[in-house]
């Protein structure tokens, strides 16, 4: 089951490998008190206000970032736990340190873990009848449940080839954005999302995919139709038409994090509940088409 559950993950994966993010290109900012000081000022804070959060002296930091003053490891995870910056760059700030990286980044598909793909496989499958999907940090689809592929007829195929990219299979003119009723409020959301994300990560993967997304024009026929219901960062409307008629959804996103491991913190599960009973029953129709799992 967990293959024909994770039917879209290889692809995703490997391209992600192929294709890695730094928030800071490896080579430009090579010595960590450049490093320190383009994360301070990417979070618009002084010298004065890092030093007072980190419990240093401002001159101490100021030894750091100018390279006169080598930063303790402890001192590196506490200028980076101030500054909340992301596990992946947390590694590179350490190495740039002379230290060793402290948190793990391996393979979605590696032994060790197991049961966190169980766990996102069981999240996955029990929420059927409703689909939901989780996404890496590029929003590459890694898996979903057997409603979502349902709902992707009429996309032009060379959009779901591996690795699929959920936002560009969202949003694009040959994808299932003619098919969105709300697509004008659907793409303002998720263009706020993305750059929420940009400004956490500085990732510049994610800024050409935004540059990407926001160069997509709109179908002749795109509504400014506002749902009701949005709760910024929590839930978002989506109306979808479908051969079965108008499907009425709330999202929600969960991030499926860790503290200690890159792969978990990146990952992400979007999950989409029926709005109306048309749609849970329709749904509930298309699950007892499919065979058993």
């Amino acid at each position: 089951m967990e293959i024909g559950l994770l039917w879209l993950y290889d692809g995703a994966m490997n391209a992600s490998a192929q294709h890695p993010s730094h928030s800071v290109p490896r080579g430009t900012l090579s010595a960590f008190g450049q490093h320190l000081r383009h994360w301070r000022q990417h979070r618009r804070l002084s010298q004065l206000e890092l030093a007072q959060e980190a419990r240093i002296s401002t001159r101490h930091l100021s030894y750091v970032e100018t390279g006169r003053s080598v930063p303790s490891r402890e001192m590196v995870l506490r200028l980076v736990a101030r500054l909340d910056i992301p596990l992946r760059e947390r590694n590179t700030l350490l190495v740039a340190a002379g230290y060793a990286p402290m948190y793990r980044e391996r393979p979605l598909d590696d032994p060790a873990l197991f049961a966190a793909r169980q766990a996102v496989t069981l999240l996955l499958q029990s929420h059927e009848p409703y689909p939901a999907l989780a996404v890496d940090r590029h929003w590459n689809l890694v898996a979903s449940n057997r409603m979502v592929p349902l709902l992707l007829a009429g996309a032009d195929t060379t959009l779901l080839q591996a690795p699929v990219n959920v936002l560009r299979l969202s949003l694009h003119p040959q994808g299932l954005a003619s098919a969105i009723v709300n697509l004008v409020q659907w793409r303002g959301h998720l263009f706020e999302r993305l750059r929420q994300q940009i400004a956490a990560t500085v990732d510049p993967q994610l800024q050409d995919l935004l540059d990407e997304l926001q160069a997509y024009p709109l179908p002749p026929a795109a509504s400014p139709t506002q749902l009701e219901g949005e709760h910024v960062g929590v839930v978002m409307p989506l109306q979808l038409r479908t051969a079965q008629g108008v499907f009425s959804f709330i999202s929600t996103t969960t991030i499926f994090g860790s503290p200690v491991d890159v792969t978990l913190q990146e990952l992400a599960v979007e999950a989409f509940f029926p709005a109306d009973d048309f749609t849970r029953q329709a749904l509930q129709h298309l699950q007892a088409t499919l065979p058993p799992s």
